[in-house]
């Protein structure tokens, strides 16, 4: 099973497992430090809204043009913010760290 690497708002690192076939936001919405996923991963409401480590960036998908519109528009948006209900996971992103963003 992928592990996640989970750098909670109070800057602590985690090992999260998580299952393949699942977003990002199914993982992190269960954690007591998680996110709220309001929307449920519907790309609406950017309450997941994560920072992919520099090093992962260029392993995930680019940004649909719904997602990037909704980033951009965040108090806390960076170039590396993704919102985590569009990252699937995949054997491949065994190791992905993410950091959870500040609330809006």
């Amino acid at each position: 099973m992928p592990v996640l690497k989970v750098v909670d708002r109070d800057g602590v690192e985690h090992d999260v497992e998580a299952q393949v076939g699942l977003k990002v936001m199914e993982v992190l919405r269960e954690l007591d430090y998680g996110v709220a996923a309001i929307c449920g991963g519907m790309c609406s409401c950017a309450t997941c809204h994560v920072y992919v480590d520099p090093d992962w960036a260029a392993r995930i998908p680019e940004p649909m043009s719904d997602e990037k519109e909704l980033l951009e528009e965040l108090s806390h948006y960076e170039a590396r913010s993704r919102l985590s209900c569009q990252i699937e996971i995949t054997p491949a992103l065994d190791g992905l760290k993410v950091t959870i963003a500040p609330d809006e």
